[in-house]
């Protein structure tokens, strides 16, 4: 079970990182609902609040008060390739979090989304 958790992870990474890629309008929220949606497909349950995060020096200090727009998360309305405040492109990682509650196991990939 565990050796197919860790392939699941690593393979709906893939996953994510290809339908990101292939939709150059999505939004934060509609990537984190396509992570969630690839936990069910591979069996798990998802296992996080949120499915990535800017990369950057403590990027979700930079909105006083907001928990959710610099995070692939399902309340972001942010298109994730609009620039940021300087002009410049946005640099994200994706997490994929796959859990079992019932056996006690999870597992937890993450890597640079965009280049």
């Amino acid at each position: 079970m565990k050796h197919k958790l860790q392939q699941d992870v690593g393979q709906a990474f893939a996953d994510g990182k290809r339908y990101f890629n292939e939709n150059p309008d999505i939004k934060s929220s509609e990537l984190f609902h396509y992570a969630h949606s690839l936990a069910q497909k591979f069996g798990w349950e998802f296992g996080g609040p949120i499915a990535g995060d800017l990369i950057g020096q403590f990027p979700h200090e930079r909105i006083a008060d907001d928990k959710v727009t610099l995070y692939v998360h399902p309340d972001s309305d942010l298109t994730m390739r609009s620039l940021d405040e300087k002009g410049q492109k946005r640099r994200w990682i994706l997490e994929i979090h796959f859990v079992d509650k019932a056996h006690q196991i999870g597992g937890f990939y993450e890597e640079l989304l965009t280049l």
